[in-house]
Protein backbone atom coordinates (compact mmCIF):
# COMPACT_ATOMS: atom_id res chain seq x y z
CA UNK A 1 0.00 0.00 0.00
CA UNK A 2 2.90 2.31 0.64
CA UNK A 3 4.42 1.85 -2.22
CA UNK A 4 1.35 2.61 -4.03
CA UNK A 5 0.95 5.77 -2.23
CA UNK A 6 4.29 6.37 -3.49
CA UNK A 7 3.81 6.32 -7.06
CA UNK A 8 0.24 8.18 -6.96
CA UNK A 9 2.31 11.16 -5.27
CA UNK A 10 5.16 10.42 -7.49
CA UNK A 11 2.56 10.86 -10.47
CA UNK A 12 0.69 13.62 -8.97
CA UNK A 13 3.68 15.84 -8.50
CA UNK A 14 5.20 15.02 -12.48
CA UNK A 15 1.28 16.29 -13.36
CA UNK A 16 1.54 19.71 -11.51
CA UNK A 17 4.74 20.04 -12.60
CA UNK A 18 4.04 19.49 -16.70
CA UNK A 19 0.75 21.29 -15.85
CA UNK A 20 2.86 24.53 -14.73
CA UNK A 21 5.10 24.42 -17.61
CA UNK A 22 1.90 24.45 -20.03
CA UNK A 23 0.55 27.53 -18.25
CA UNK A 24 3.94 29.33 -19.09
CA UNK A 25 4.49 28.54 -22.20
CA UNK A 26 0.92 29.06 -23.39
CA UNK A 27 0.77 33.06 -25.55
CA UNK A 28 -2.41 34.60 -26.40
CA UNK A 29 -2.00 34.65 -29.95
CA UNK A 30 -2.13 38.59 -31.15
CA UNK A 31 -2.14 38.84 -35.19
CA UNK A 32 0.87 40.84 -36.70
CA UNK A 33 -0.30 44.76 -37.35
CA UNK A 34 -1.16 45.70 -41.26
CA UNK A 35 1.96 46.83 -42.76
CA UNK A 36 2.54 50.63 -42.40
CA UNK A 37 3.62 50.65 -46.54
CA UNK A 38 1.50 51.29 -48.73
CA UNK A 39 1.43 52.03 -52.49
CA UNK A 40 2.40 55.64 -53.51
CA UNK A 41 -1.45 56.97 -54.53
CA UNK A 42 -2.69 56.52 -51.11
CA UNK A 43 1.16 56.94 -48.47
CA UNK A 44 -0.42 60.03 -46.95
CA UNK A 45 -3.93 58.71 -46.20
CA UNK A 46 -2.69 55.37 -44.35
CA UNK A 47 -0.52 57.32 -42.32
CA UNK A 48 -3.29 60.09 -41.01
CA UNK A 49 -5.67 59.44 -39.10
CA UNK A 50 -9.14 60.87 -38.52
CA UNK A 51 -11.31 62.09 -35.97
CA UNK A 52 -13.57 59.64 -35.76
CA UNK A 53 -11.51 56.66 -35.72
CA UNK A 54 -7.83 56.93 -34.74
CA UNK A 55 -6.61 53.88 -36.54
CA UNK A 56 -5.97 54.99 -39.80
CA UNK A 57 -7.85 52.38 -41.92
CA UNK A 58 -9.78 53.20 -45.30
CA UNK A 59 -12.86 52.92 -43.56
CA UNK A 60 -11.40 56.62 -41.06
CA UNK A 61 -9.55 58.38 -44.09
CA UNK A 62 -13.60 58.74 -45.59
CA UNK A 63 -14.76 60.41 -42.18
CA UNK A 64 -11.95 63.33 -43.16
CA UNK A 65 -13.63 66.66 -44.30
CA UNK A 66 -12.39 68.86 -47.23
CA UNK A 67 -9.89 71.27 -47.18
CA UNK A 68 -11.51 74.83 -46.56
CA UNK A 69 -12.51 76.37 -49.95
CA UNK A 70 -10.46 78.74 -51.55
CA UNK A 71 -12.50 82.39 -52.23
CA UNK A 72 -12.66 82.55 -55.66
CA UNK A 73 -10.81 86.15 -55.33
CA UNK A 74 -7.41 84.21 -54.05
CA UNK A 75 -6.54 82.48 -57.25
CA UNK A 76 -4.09 79.86 -57.23
CA UNK A 77 -1.55 79.34 -54.25
CA UNK A 78 2.14 80.85 -54.97
CA UNK A 79 3.81 78.94 -52.60
CA UNK A 80 3.57 76.01 -50.33
CA UNK A 81 5.40 74.47 -47.36
CA UNK A 82 5.03 71.89 -45.00
CA UNK A 83 6.11 72.38 -41.68
CA UNK A 84 4.89 72.14 -37.83
CA UNK A 85 2.39 74.60 -36.85
CA UNK A 86 1.88 76.02 -32.89
CA UNK A 87 -0.20 78.66 -31.41
CA UNK A 88 -0.20 81.39 -29.35
CA UNK A 89 -2.46 83.50 -27.53
CA UNK A 90 -1.77 85.69 -24.10
CA UNK A 91 0.36 86.62 -22.84
CA UNK A 92 0.28 88.48 -26.15
CA UNK A 93 -3.15 89.12 -26.68
CA UNK A 94 -3.54 92.83 -26.58
CA UNK A 95 -0.25 93.76 -27.69
CA UNK A 96 0.79 94.92 -31.21
CA UNK A 97 1.79 92.76 -33.94
CA UNK A 98 4.51 93.14 -36.17
CA UNK A 99 1.91 94.71 -38.89
CA UNK A 100 1.00 97.89 -36.14
CA UNK A 101 -2.29 96.22 -35.15
CA UNK A 102 -3.48 94.80 -31.84
CA UNK A 103 -3.36 91.22 -31.41
CA UNK A 104 -6.91 89.57 -31.47
CA UNK A 105 -6.52 85.78 -30.41
CA UNK A 106 -9.92 85.53 -30.83
CA UNK A 107 -9.25 86.54 -35.31
CA UNK A 108 -8.40 84.43 -37.89
CA UNK A 109 -4.52 85.40 -38.24
CA UNK A 110 -1.34 83.96 -37.99
CA UNK A 111 2.49 84.36 -37.07
CA UNK A 112 5.31 83.70 -40.04
CA UNK A 113 8.80 84.54 -40.67
CA UNK A 114 9.14 85.24 -43.77
CA UNK A 115 5.92 86.29 -45.97
CA UNK A 116 4.79 89.69 -46.43
CA UNK A 117 2.17 91.14 -43.73
CA UNK A 118 -0.92 90.52 -45.05
CA UNK A 119 -1.02 87.74 -47.09
CA UNK A 120 -3.58 85.38 -47.05
CA UNK A 121 -2.68 81.86 -46.25
CA UNK A 122 -4.70 78.83 -45.87
CA UNK A 123 -3.33 76.36 -43.00
CA UNK A 124 -4.25 72.72 -42.99
CA UNK A 125 -3.61 70.32 -40.42
CA UNK A 126 -2.08 66.94 -42.14
CA UNK A 127 -3.57 64.89 -38.83
CA UNK A 128 -7.03 65.57 -39.66
CA UNK A 129 -7.53 67.62 -42.60
CA UNK A 130 -9.15 70.50 -40.94
CA UNK A 131 -8.02 73.58 -42.83
CA UNK A 132 -8.71 77.83 -41.89
CA UNK A 133 -7.87 80.62 -43.77
CA UNK A 134 -5.61 83.24 -42.05
CA UNK A 135 -4.00 86.30 -42.88
CA UNK A 136 -0.11 87.34 -41.92
CA UNK A 137 0.04 90.25 -39.07
CA UNK A 138 2.96 88.62 -36.96
CA UNK A 139 5.96 87.51 -37.34
CA UNK A 140 7.18 83.91 -35.81
CA UNK A 141 6.88 81.88 -34.43
CA UNK A 142 10.57 81.67 -32.89
CA UNK A 143 11.12 78.00 -32.13
CA UNK A 144 13.02 76.27 -34.93
CA UNK A 145 11.74 73.49 -36.64
CA UNK A 146 8.08 75.41 -36.68
CA UNK A 147 6.80 77.35 -40.03
CA UNK A 148 3.24 79.02 -38.45
CA UNK A 149 1.95 80.13 -35.54
CA UNK A 150 -1.83 80.28 -35.45
CA UNK A 151 -4.24 82.61 -33.35
CA UNK A 152 -6.23 81.02 -30.96
CA UNK A 153 -9.19 80.98 -33.01
CA UNK A 154 -7.64 79.57 -36.30
CA UNK A 155 -6.22 76.41 -33.78
CA UNK A 156 -9.11 75.62 -32.50
CA UNK A 157 -10.58 75.34 -35.98
CA UNK A 158 -7.85 73.19 -37.20
CA UNK A 159 -7.58 71.04 -34.13
CA UNK A 160 -3.85 72.45 -33.19
CA UNK A 161 -5.17 74.11 -30.08
CA UNK A 162 -4.99 70.88 -28.00
CA UNK A 163 -2.22 69.27 -29.55
CA UNK A 164 -0.13 72.17 -29.09
CA UNK A 165 2.03 71.38 -32.20
CA UNK A 166 0.45 69.79 -35.55
CA UNK A 167 2.22 68.89 -39.24
CA UNK A 168 0.27 71.41 -41.68
CA UNK A 169 0.70 72.61 -45.02
CA UNK A 170 0.83 76.36 -45.55
CA UNK A 171 -0.27 77.29 -49.15
CA UNK A 172 0.28 81.15 -49.72
CA UNK A 173 -1.78 83.48 -51.77
CA UNK A 174 -0.62 86.40 -53.70
CA UNK A 175 -0.16 89.60 -50.75
CA UNK A 176 -1.61 92.33 -51.59
CA UNK A 177 0.60 95.22 -53.82
CA UNK A 178 1.55 98.60 -51.54
CA UNK A 179 2.59 101.31 -52.79
CA UNK A 180 6.58 101.76 -53.35
CA UNK A 181 6.78 98.31 -51.64
CA UNK A 182 10.05 96.50 -52.86
CA UNK A 183 9.30 92.91 -54.37
CA UNK A 184 12.47 91.62 -52.66
CA UNK A 185 11.51 92.75 -49.38
CA UNK A 186 13.08 94.53 -46.21
CA UNK A 187 15.09 91.78 -44.01
CA UNK A 188 16.68 91.83 -40.88
CA UNK A 189 17.79 89.16 -38.07
CA UNK A 190 16.52 88.33 -34.90
CA UNK A 191 18.62 86.99 -32.19
CA UNK A 192 17.08 85.53 -28.72
CA UNK A 193 15.25 84.94 -26.82
CA UNK A 194 17.87 85.36 -23.77
CA UNK A 195 17.12 84.03 -20.44
CA UNK A 196 19.81 87.38 -18.96
CA UNK A 197 19.35 90.65 -20.23
CA UNK A 198 23.25 91.31 -19.80
CA UNK A 199 23.80 88.33 -22.52
CA UNK A 200 21.50 90.08 -24.80
CA UNK A 201 23.23 93.34 -24.35
CA UNK A 202 26.57 91.84 -24.59
CA UNK A 203 25.33 90.44 -28.20
CA UNK A 204 24.23 93.88 -28.88
CA UNK A 205 27.53 96.00 -27.99
CA UNK A 206 29.32 93.33 -30.45
CA UNK A 207 26.88 93.35 -33.31
CA UNK A 208 27.08 97.35 -33.15
CA UNK A 209 30.73 97.06 -33.42
CA UNK A 210 31.26 94.34 -35.98
CA UNK A 211 27.99 96.11 -38.10
CA UNK A 212 28.43 99.55 -37.62
CA UNK A 213 25.92 100.79 -40.45
CA UNK A 214 23.16 98.78 -39.07
CA UNK A 215 20.64 99.46 -36.54
CA UNK A 216 21.15 97.05 -33.66
CA UNK A 217 18.50 97.32 -30.56
CA UNK A 218 17.21 95.22 -27.62
CA UNK A 219 14.61 94.63 -26.34
CA UNK A 220 12.42 92.53 -23.80
CA UNK A 221 9.69 90.22 -24.58
CA UNK A 222 7.82 87.39 -23.24
CA UNK A 223 10.25 84.69 -23.44
CA UNK A 224 13.17 86.35 -22.48
CA UNK A 225 15.29 89.37 -24.03
CA UNK A 226 15.85 89.78 -27.62
CA UNK A 227 18.52 91.59 -30.40
CA UNK A 228 17.57 92.68 -33.88
CA UNK A 229 20.13 93.64 -36.22
CA UNK A 230 18.55 95.77 -39.28
CA UNK A 231 21.43 96.14 -42.34
CA UNK A 232 21.76 99.35 -44.02
CA UNK A 233 20.80 97.34 -46.90
CA UNK A 234 18.04 95.19 -45.65
CA UNK A 235 18.47 92.83 -48.82
CA UNK A 236 17.51 89.06 -47.82
CA UNK A 237 21.34 88.02 -48.55
CA UNK A 238 22.68 90.82 -46.68
CA UNK A 239 20.59 89.72 -43.52
CA UNK A 240 21.55 85.79 -44.18
CA UNK A 241 25.01 87.29 -43.94
CA UNK A 242 24.64 88.26 -40.48
CA UNK A 243 22.92 85.52 -39.25
CA UNK A 244 25.44 82.76 -40.22
CA UNK A 245 27.84 85.33 -38.63
CA UNK A 246 26.64 85.01 -35.31
CA UNK A 247 27.27 81.77 -32.80
CA UNK A 248 25.46 82.85 -29.26
CA UNK A 249 27.13 80.93 -25.80
CA UNK A 250 23.41 80.62 -24.96
CA UNK A 251 22.00 77.70 -26.29
CA UNK A 252 18.76 78.81 -25.96
CA UNK A 253 19.47 81.70 -28.42
CA UNK A 254 18.99 81.13 -31.86
CA UNK A 255 19.10 83.79 -34.91
CA UNK A 256 15.82 84.16 -36.91
CA UNK A 257 16.10 85.36 -40.54
CA UNK A 258 12.88 87.59 -40.78
CA UNK A 259 11.12 89.65 -43.05
CA UNK A 260 10.22 92.89 -41.69
CA UNK A 261 7.15 94.17 -44.84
Amino acid sequence: MRVRLGIAAVLSACALTVSGCHRETTRAYRPPPPPTTTTASNRGAASRPSRTNPSGDSASIQNLPPPAPIPSNLGKPVSSEVGLASWYGPPYAGRKGADGTVYDQNAMTAAHLTLPMGTVVRVTNLTNNESVIVKITDRGPFVHGRIIDLSLAAAKATGVYRAGVAKVKVEAFAAPVRANADPAGHWCVQVGAFARESDAEKLKEEMMRRYATAKVIEFPGPTGHWVRISPKLPSKSNASEVADSIHPKDPAAAPYLIRTD
